[in-house]
């Protein structure tokens, strides 16, 4: 794994690479390539115990260009301006490639949301909220959960942006729990995505799914889900991990039984039906059919990609590979399927929820789903019309020319404003 990789330089060349297949002018490409504004703040909260700590915290608004700003809000020590500002970015072109009338923003807080009660988590998020108010709205920025943040949260930042403004605004974030005005089918719609394009590239690639390996790193919402998902198709998972480990069995795991134990004891490693354990690492080099990175970012840097053994590569994360290893897996055929397809399914559903907050009218699990998997397969056509069209060298920049030249397009009808 690649910690030297900057996310926000990574961004920047996947940008490069695809715009260099479009007629933009240089200075609406480098525009592209840059946030419109960040937000950097300290909060100061008080502990439990009587004492207060600071905490680091950023929210990046990335592009406007074809609506509110759009994202999620993480919670981890290893947050960055950096971090924020390359997700904003992804998340940019992630509602571009769905066509879903958003652009991107991105927050987090410095913190390992496991040192601190529920209690002190509340104030912080609250804390945070309080700054964000300025900012957010529902027709400005419209935040969402990410990694260590979910329902609870989002209900607390929901709160709070309704109390100080003394209004009612559920779609002032999405991801909220369903009394509170969230959406059937949320929590499941970044796996869901992950498993459409996973089954919409194995067709395209005139590969049987059926019976296909997988491995699967990262095993919170989104991998977890997806690899219940794709077991589901009839593919064989037969690795995951986590932070702690990873699992191996020649077999296949059932993928809940390994997320029950998950969650009694916080590791995957604690089920005790398998052949042998593996680093994420040796996870991510197994001979498998199909390889589903859900992490973080960097996850496969250029000397990891080499000992990449799967076929078919397909990101739930974002930006789980460096673009050296995208040159490397490229150089070897192997294809990769980005994580701006392959994880939109939150942000569009989250979308969906905020069409459902604006109309107070409220859509079927089975609903939400259908129009999930008519988006997803949708763009996969229109990347893969990009890819064939312009003769690219993988399907990643496949997906940003079509990105880009949406944004762009946004950008050129609606002119310079001084």
């Amino acid at each position: 794994m690649s910690d030297e990789a900057n996310p926000f330089e990574s961004l920047q060349e996947q940008i490069d690479d695809a715009a260099a297949s479009l007629d933009l002018e240089p200075d609406v490409v480098n525009r592209l390539k840059h946030p419109e504004r960040v937000l950097e703040t300290n909060l100061s909260v008080e502990m439990d115990d009587g004492t207060v700590e600071v905490f680091e915290a950023f929210r990046s608004q990335f592009n406007g260009d074809r609506g509110p700003y759009k994202g999620g809000i993480r919670y981890h020590s290893n947050v960055s301006r950096d971090e924020v500002k390359a997700l904003s970015g992804w998340m940019v072109y992630k509602c571009a490639i769905v066509d879903i009338p958003y652009g991107g923003g991105k927050g987090g807080i410095v913190i390992d949301p496991a040192d601190y009660s529920e209690s002190e988590l509340e104030r912080i998020t609250r804390s945070f909220a309080k700054e964000l108010r300025p900012l957010i709205g529902e027709d400005r920025d419209i935040p969402a959960p990410d990694v260590n943040t979910g329902q609870r949260e989002m209900n607390w930042i929901k709160d709070t942006y309704e109390t100080l403004e003394n209004t009612t605004a559920p779609g002032v974030i999405t991801g909220k729990a369903l009394d509170s005005g969230g959406s059937e089918g949320r929590v499941e719609a970044t796996g869901r995505s992950t498993m459409l394009t996973a089954r919409e590239a194995f067709d395209y690639l005139d590969e049987e799914i059926e019976d296909a390996t997988v491995a699967v790193q990262g095993y919170g919402n989104a991998g977890w889900i997806a690899a219940r998902l794709i077991d589901n198709l009839g593919a064989d998972v037969v690795a995951v991990s986590d932070s702690s480990g990873g699992i191996y069995k020649e077999g296949g795991f059932d993928p809940k039984a390994v997320k029950d134990a998950k969650n009694e004891s916080g590791s995957v490693t604690s089920y005790d039906d398998y052949d042998e354990e593996l680093t994420n690492e040796e996870l991510l080099t197994l001979d498998v059919d199909l390889l589903v990175p859900a992490a973080l970012e960097n996850a496969i840097d250029g000397d990891l990609a080499r000992d990449v053994k799967a076929d078919v590569v397909v990101e739930a994360a974002n930006g789980p590979l460096t673009p050296e290893a995208d040159d490397a897996l490229t150089e070897r055929d192997v294809h990769v399927f980005p994580d701006i397809l392959a994880n939109a399914g939150g942000v569009t559903v989250s979308y969906f929820e905020w069409v459902q907050n604006r109309q107070r009218f409220y859509w079927t699990e089975e609903r939400v789903n259908e129009e999930l998997e008519r988006i997803i397969v949708d763009a996969f056509e229109n990347m893969v019309d990009a890819y064939e069209t312009n003769d690219l060298a993988n399907f990643r920049t496949a997906a940003y020319v079509v990105a880009i030249e949406r944004v762009a397009k946004a950008y050129q009808q609606g002119g310079n404003w001084p």
